[in-house]
């Protein structure tokens, strides 16, 4: 596609109206100075910390490469989809050329992707894949299932290990409006199940939030009891830390009960070193990043979109969301635990390093200086 003219104050006018209008839109030049091409990147929450910590930043690093004269327009929806419809509508008054989006809700979103449709404005699918939308351009993710069997598995191997093969756990879900979270627990009951480990009780968490998480595990200890589970299933790293507050506030040892994560979030790791939390799923966002810029580039500058994707030749591939086969370059998730922690990378990116996802001065903060040492991190 050819790139639509605009003018320095067109847009200075539109941001000032946006500004009055209270939408929160913060555009952030990502390289080109103006002038060039338009991309906006739309993230949907903070709670979870990688979005503002990682892919917010590795994404503009990689779009300054991919696409030098580009200019990014970034906003994050704080887990708010009538606020994240209102800065689609901004990015595309705003003149966006191509739009990255991971949407608050999977399926309300195509709505979304319509209207950038309809203005001949590519949407490139974020992490999350918009449902129900013919009009989807391209898909960046991880292997979500994938993430799940990681999760699950590694749960009922260690409830077997403990001797508490069939368990019962906890199960806290995610957001059931995120169509990740239903990948995630796909993959996950999939080898909980093969593994005959019950659940005693089962919640789902609007906007994964981690205080929900602590309230909802707080209900299931009333129900069944301090001895009455032998793990949880959480989804995510974040709601890990409000199941494992919980069991600190009810009197559980969470070092005796195993506790799954996702996103190795710098709490998760540092909970992982200490033994209070059980394991993590790594995604490396800087090639999610990186692959999603690379594509939203090359569409913005009317270039041929690659065929194949660092790390390893990942070939596009199709998911079906729906209503259509969408192109898909698809991310492999690494598996984390207390015995690989100081191992796991993916993409050229380790998980702690001085180039990886959190530094050792990150993790190895006063408090948990003597897990980093035992764990041979300096």
């Amino acid at each position: 596609m050819i790139p639509k003219s605009k003018t320095w104050a067109r847009g200075a006018v539109l941001g000032v109206a946006a500004l009055v209008i209270g939408l929160g839109l913060a555009a952030c030049g990502g390289g080109g100075g103006g002038g060039g091409p338009k991309v906006a990147l739309l993230l949907p929450e903070s709670h979870t910390a990688r979005y503002e910590a990682h892919d917010h930043p590795e994404f503009e690093a990689a779009l300054k490469t991919a696409c030098p004269d580009c200019d990014l327009i970034y906003n994050n929806a704080n887990q708010d989809a009538a606020q994240q419809q209102s800065q689609m509508d901004a990015a595309l008054t705003d003149g966006a050329d191509v739009v990255v989006l991971d949407p608050v809700d999977s399926a309300s979103a195509a709505s979304m992707v319509t209207k950038a449709s309809q203005q001949n404005v590519p949407v490139v699918s974020y992490d999350r894949l918009v449902l129900n939308s013919p009009d989807v351009k391209y898909y960046v993710s991880f292997n979500n299932v994938h993430v799940g069997q990681l999760q699950g598995s590694a749960l009922a191997k260690k409830l077997a290990d403990d001797g508490n093969a069939t368990g019962p756990i906890i199960r806290v879900n995610g957001d059931p409006a995120d169509n990740n979270a239903k990948l995630f627990g796909q993959g996950a009951s999939q080898e909980l199940d093969a593994a005959g480990v019950q659940v005693a009780k089962q919640y789902d968490t609007p906007g994964w939030d981690a205080s929900k998480a602590q309230s909802e595990m707080d209900q299931a200890i009333t129900a069944v009891g301090k001895t009455g589970f032998h793990g949880v299933y959480s989804m995510n790293d974040s709601m890990a830390g409000g199941v494992i507050a919980s069991m600190q506030n009810a009197g559980v040892d969470p070092t005796t009960v195993p506790v799954t994560g996702q996103d190795a979030e710098l709490e998760g790791v540092q909970r992982i070193l200490a033994g209070q939390q059980y394991m993590t799923v790594y995604k490396a966002t800087k090639p999610e990043a990186t692959v999603s810029a690379q594509i939203a580039g090359a569409l913005a500058q009317g270039k041929p979109v690659p065929t194949t994707f660092p790390p390893g030749n990942i070939p596009i591939t199709k998911t079906n969301n729906g209503s259509a086969d969408i192109p898909s370059v698809l991310l492999d998730p690494q598996e984390v635990t207390k015995d690989n922690v100081t191992k796991v990378t993916y993409g050229g990116q380790p998980l702690i390093g001085p180039d990886g996802f959190w530094t050792a001065s990150d993790v190895c903060t006063q408090q948990f200086q003597a897990d980093c040492q035992a764990a041979g991190i300096s």
